[in-house]
């Protein structure tokens, strides 16, 4: 083959062991690189289709076929037959070869010669006994010539150490190819079965058979997926350390460390340094080495299918000298290790119950590429039941493309298990049982689930929410659906005996725990039942429900020392139905909404409120809502409010206008046009603030002010009293009117509550009243703005009054004949109070 023969692995052993320094490995490496990446083109493949030799290997009375055998030992009894057509033109000799180590040529009678053209080879076979020293075996098909046999021993005889390295790169390399195998045939299935569980099925696949898998595969159309997974198989097979342990080298450690370490670096991750490819690079470099005038040596990778080895040729067979010599290696002759199975997560639950239970497991690409592990059983320990013996057996059947052992469980339905089980998964390695991992089921029982405290209130209609219910019995569910109880039946008969029910979307989110989705975007609020249905069991789980109407969000609640009242805000606080502040009650009385938030004012009527609560206090908040859930809030008590007194006020009427005609009847009226001048004193805090304010508003609070010192409307005259001028027309302007309201503000924002100051009126400006002459006697009441007018009375008590309309807009208005000058009248903007006016009698002739 030329310089290409030479591999990495090889390369660098050598370099140890002629003490090359590193420096000079790693140019070595590169250019060795390059020379292997030529020779593959041409000698990796293994696409050739070659004869077929039969095998079976007796030991012990027990007789297994080659696909079930890792390892020979001494002693073995082998029956050899090669499976070759009658119409075979070609004479082929095969000789059976045992190899006893690199140094140690094998003797004359370890070699069996058989003319496979003669009749008892060729229908019946021949046995050979595996010598008790012997560590490889080999077979040898070659065309007959007169000297072949004793070419091929010479051969053998003359470089033991070539053919017994031969036979572990060939064993190594079939391993590797039947799992490629396994995979691309396994690609090719799902993508024509099922193409939508591709990745998900291909994933497992990979685990299985530690194949690498390009994940940007599946950013591919669904139509080149498959393709793209199966395309540069070079690359695709994976270090097996349990593979490589079975395979003795000539050298210390396994036959691929280098190739290994060298295909996890971007310089290598061209796919010529998978172990596959590397084992069959190796096997060429080695038997060209004893290539003759003769013959040439061309490895065969077999494929065993029960006790058929199948040949795969890399070249073909040449018949002229050099005549081709078809080598096939047999399983070592040392114990193999049995292959290291572990569960995917041991500490997974999983249900006996299920008519087909999945056992996940990792760990042995062998085990699932081949047959070399084989019987499989789940065995489960019970008191009673089907099985023979103090347990049962179970067929266990490796699914790669499932990721792990499917068990069918019927005969587990009717033993006796009690609770939580383990089982474990046996198996045959060869001709010895092993044990594999454990795993822990469970067997349905009616159980009761628990709601998660967290999701005791989550079902709220209109959406879809999420439910997590505990029990151990979780690994167990097949179904679970939702029952409305208030949906009467198409029947009508009645709401329980035909109630909708809805299918829900699920999984098992921890051992002993369910997450579940519950749509609810067209539910009505009311009771709701959760069916929950486990394998083995014909009536399911019922856990009654309730569903809600979104129940809003509380966002603070403040109260401050000294209330007996708070503000709870947040949203749709409609739905409270009650509050609890540390023990203490407190019901609703108002509900404003601003600013896209509900503000819901809530007092108490208990006598000790004021006493309970202390400035800077946590507290607990429970809110009760009128459907019966409870939320919860905490907060902290805020300081008092500041409170404030009057000591006094008066009213300064403007002295650069003609005095009014008009005299207010009450001490708490203030004409509009007028200033109000009043005393303050502090209750809390002790002392006034530079920085406090007095808020002034009308009752509804569409006019307000702030009275500050800043401003001159506040004056000290010492540390706890203050001064304070209001000028309405020019701080509220001349629409305001009606009740005023006063109360302190403190420079973070805290309000004391509102107090009553004074009634803001505005006062008509009238004129005179004209009578007409007796007997006539029409008066009329002149002046300007009489819409200002509640009502006109000639006497106190309003007995013989006249209304003026809304939206009266003369000068004059028709009033009864007064009595004298006085005129009794009631203001728009203060009607319960009678005021008196003053004006001139005029008659008609005047």
């Amino acid at each position: 083959m030329g310089y290409p023969a030479l591999t990495l692995n090889k390369a660098c052993r050598r370099a140890r062991q002629i003490a090359l320094p590193v420096y000079f490995l790693f140019p070595l490496v590169m250019m060795l690189q390059t020379l292997v990446g030529v020779a593959l083109a041409d000698n990796a493949a293994f696409d050739l289709i070659g004869p077929k030799i039969d095998v079976r290997v007796q030991r012990a009375g027990v007789t297994l076929p080659i696909a079930e055998v890792p390892s020979l030992q001494g002693g073995d009894r082998l029956w050899v037959h090669p499976d070759l057509p009658d119409s075979q033109s070609v004479r082929y000799l095969m000789v059976v070869v045992f190899l006893r180590g690199a140094t140690n040529p094998p003797p004359d009678s370890w070699f069996t010669r058989v003319e496979t053209w003669s009749k008892p080879a060729h229908d019946e076979g021949i046995f050979v006994i595996v010598p008790e020293e012997a560590e490889e075996a080999l077979v040898f098909l070659a065309p007959e010539t007169g000297g072949a046999f004793s070419t091929l021993r010479t051969a053998v005889r003359g470089k033991p150490g070539a053919f017994v390295r031969a036979s572990q790169d060939l064993v190594q390399a079939s391993l590797d190819r039947e799992r490629l195998e396994k995979y691309l045939d396994a690609v090719r299935e799902i993508s024509a079965s099922d193409p939508e569980q591709l990745k998900t099925r291909t994933t497992l696949l990979a685990r299985s058979l530690n194949i690498r898998l390009d994940q940007q595969c599946f950013d591919k159309p669904t139509s080149q997926q498959a393709p793209c997974l199966t395309q540069n198989t070079d690359q695709l097979v994976l270090d097996d350390a349990h593979s490589q342990s079975m395979i003795t080298t000539l050298t210390s450690g396994p036959s691929s460390d280098l190739l290994a370490q060298l295909s996890s670096t971007p310089n290598a991750r061209s796919g010529y340094y998978s172990p596959y490819v590397g084992a069959i690079v190796d096997v060429a470099r080695i038997l060209s080495t004893a290539h003759t005038a003769q013959y040439q040596y061309i490895p065969a990778l077999a494929l065993p299918e029960r006790d058929e080895l199948n040949l795969r040729l890399n070249n073909p067979p040449s018949f002229r000298n050099p005549k081709s010599v078809i080598v096939i290696g047999l399983p070592p002759v040392h114990p193999a290790p049995v292959p290291p199975l572990r569960a995917v997560d041991p500490a997974q639950v999983l249900c006996a119950g299920k008519p087909l239970l999945l056992l996940p497991a990792e760990g042995a690409p062998l085990a699932f590429a081949t047959d070399l592990a084989h019987s499989f059983v789940l065995h489960v320990d019970a008191k009673s039941g089907p099985g023979t013996g103090p347990g049962i057996n179970l067929p266990a059947k490796p699914d790669p493309m499932q990721g792990g052992f499917l068990i069918e469980t019927q005969a587990l339905q009717s033993a006796d298990l009690d609770g939580e089980i383990t089982g474990i998964l046996r198996g045959s390695w060869g001709f010895h049982p092993f044990d594999g991992p454990h795993y822990r089921l469970r067997t349905s029982r009616p159980v009761h689930w628990i709601v998660a405290s967290k999701d005791a209130s989550a079902l709220i209609v209109g959406r879809e929410d999420t439910l997590h219910l505990q029990s151990p019995d979780a690994c167990c569910v097949s179904a679970v659906k939702l029952r409305f109880n208030n949906e009467l039946g198409k029947d009508g008969k009645g709401k329980d005996e035909q109630a909708k029910q809805l299918e829900t979307e699920w999984k098992s989110s921890k051992p002993d725990e369910l997450e579940v989705k519950v749509p609810l975007q067209k539910a009505e609020a009311g009771s709701v039942t959760m069916l929950i249905r486990k394998f083995g069991l014909k009536d399911a789980d019922e856990i009654p429900l309730h569903t809600y109407a979104e129940a809003g969000r509380l966002d603070s609640f403040s109260i401050h020392a000294g209330d007996a009242n708070g503000i709870l805000k947040g949203t749709r606080l409609d739905h409270v139905d009650s509050l609890e502040v540390n023990g203490m009650h407190f019901k609703p009385t108002t509900l404003t909404r601003a600013n896209q938030q509900d503000e819901l004012k809530l007092s108490t009527q208990e006598a000790d409120v004021k006493s309970k609560l202390h400035p800077g206090d946590s507290i607990v908040v429970q809110a009760t809502l009128k459907d019966g859930r409870i939320l919860d809030l905490t907060s902290q008590v805020e300081a008092l409010r500041p409170s404030v007194s009057v000591l006094s006020r008066s009213v300064q009427l403007d002295q650069t206008s003609s005095p009014s005609t008009v005299r207010l009847g009450s001490n708490d009226e203030l004409p509009q046009d007028a200033r109000l001048n009043f005393f303050l004193k502090t209750e809390v805090p002790e002392a006034f603030t530079s920085t406090e304010k007095i808020e002034v508003a009308t009752a509804d609070e569409s006019f307000r002010v702030l009275l500050s010192f800043k401003d001159g409307n506040l004056t000290l005259q010492d540390s706890k009293t203050v001064f304070a001028v209001l000028d309405p027309m020019k701080l509220l302007g001349p629409s305001a009117f009606g009740a005023l309201k006063f109360r302190p503000v403190t420079a973070d924002g805290t309000d004391g509550d509102w107090q009553p100051l004074v009634d803001l009126v505005r006062v008509p400006t009238l004129k005179a009243i004209h009578c007409a002459p007796a007997p006539e006697k029409q008066c009329t009441l002149n002046g300007d703005k009489l819409f200002l007018i509640d009502s006109v009375s000639a006497d106190a008590d309003f007995s013989n009054s006249v209304a003026v309309p809304e939206g009266f807009g003369e000068d004059a208005l028709a009033i009864p004949p007064p009595k004298g000058k006085t005129l009794y009248i009631k203001l728009r903007d203060d009607p319960g109070t009678v005021d008196t006016a003053t004006l001139p009698l005029l008659t008609a002739q005047q």
